[in-house]
């Protein structure tokens, strides 16, 4: 279903009123034993449903792009399909894979990037933040190749009023990269460590890392002070001081150590559902995001759905906050030189479906 563009420039606007207390994602990076690389992350929004939705583009697709005040620029066409999930309109994907196994994603950062202001001059080469994911997705194999695509095209804002996002891109060889785009310029982060949150810049989590160089997993050894013998209350007492809070920095540490834990599954199989077992320590009950008195949004949870991507497998699996069972698009048997453009919501009963069992 298209929405108008009046109906996305008022969804614009209300997640610029709501993004910093609303907005939060997760991305960690899993490795298998056979040497697959699966990336997973979760998408939060508690201010309202955000209309999650698939969405099978085929080759050729032409999509156009949307200038602030609500009109279209340049029309741009993908060499190769994709699948995505989307938010608010179809070519709003903010996770994706291709048929390539490029993966492309989109996190919230607000407050610290800024954009290029946008410019009529480059009507050609202008392309909203919003739709840079399908953009990349269409025309792109490798991370090397999105560089270079990037370095093409100049990136604005779909609504001034709306948060700055940054992206992450990964393929296939476990190349992956994180573009922010700071004082209008594109910064390119190699991301070795494999997690992203949000704000602030992505250099900062990094360093902050540093802060927490005394955890360690396992069981805390034993301790004297003084006359007293001190021992552990329990098993994972090495990661006491560990951040359990769901501000962006806090997740940045928590993803990190307990994507470095985790048992290394036989393949990429076994390290999709790992992803998926760690995301789910991410789960933002909708609640604590608003403030005492403030009305809370009617959804079940602020986690609307979770995604991971086998690249090299070319599986694109997600689960909702209406259900919880993983679902899964396999790119390998869509023909993309056929199939027509499909776009349907992620669930289409807004209810966890309970089995009942009876013996």
């Amino acid at each position: 279903m298209k929405r108008t563009i009046a109906a996305i420039l008022l969804a614009a606007v209300a997640m610029a009123v709501n993004v910093r207390t609303s907005s939060a994602c997760t991305g960690i990076t899993l490795k298998s034993a056979d040497g697959c690389t699966v990336v997973a992350r979760s998408i939060e929004w508690a201010a309202s449903d955000n209309h999650g939705r698939y969405v099978v583009v085929p080759r050729g697709h032409e999509w156009r792009s949307m200038i602030p005040g609500g009109g279209t620029g340049r029309s741009f066409a993908g060499r190769y399909g994709y699948v995505g999930l989307a938010v608010e309109q179809d070519e709003f994907v903010v996770e994706g894979l291709n048929e390539k196994g490029l993966s492309a994603g989109l996190f919230y950062f607000p407050d610290y990037g800024r954009y290029e202001e946008y410019n009529p001059e480059f009507r050609e080469s202008n392309i909203s933040d919003f739709q840079l994911v399908s953009y990349v997705l269409g025309r792109c194999a490798t991370v090397a190749e999105v560089k270079e695509e990037i370095g093409r095209v100049h990136i604005h804002g779909f609504d001034p009023r709306s948060s700055t996002v940054h992206w992450r891109f990964a393929d296939p060889s476990g190349a992956q990269i994180v573009l922010e785009i700071i004082d209008g310029k594109c910064v390119f982060y190699d991301n070795t460590v494999g997690v992203l949150t949000n704000s602030p810049s992505f250099d900062w989590q990094l360093t902050n890392l540093n802060n927490y160089v005394n955890l360690l997993p396992g069981k805390a050894g034993e301790n004297r002070l003084g006359a007293m013998d001190l021992r552990s209350f329990g098993g994972g007492s090495g990661f006491l001081g560990l951040p359990g809070d769901v501000t962006p920095p806090s997740r940045f540490v928590r993803a990190a150590f307990y994507q470095n834990t985790a048992p290394v599954r036989p393949d990429a199989d076994g390290a999709s559902l790992e992803a998926f077992r760690i995301l789910s320590a991410f789960n933002i009950p909708v609640g604590i995001q608003f403030a005492k008195g403030e009305s809370v949004a009617d959804i079940p949870s602020a986690t609307q759905f979770t995604a991971v991507s086998d690249m090299s497998g070319r599986k694109l699996y997600y689960r909702s906050m209406w259900n919880s069972e993983i679902r899964c698009f396999e790119l390998g048997k869509i023909d993309f030189a056929k199939v027509k453009l499909v776009s349907a919501p992620l669930d289409t009963v807004k209810s966890d479906p309970i089995h009942y069992i009876r013996p």
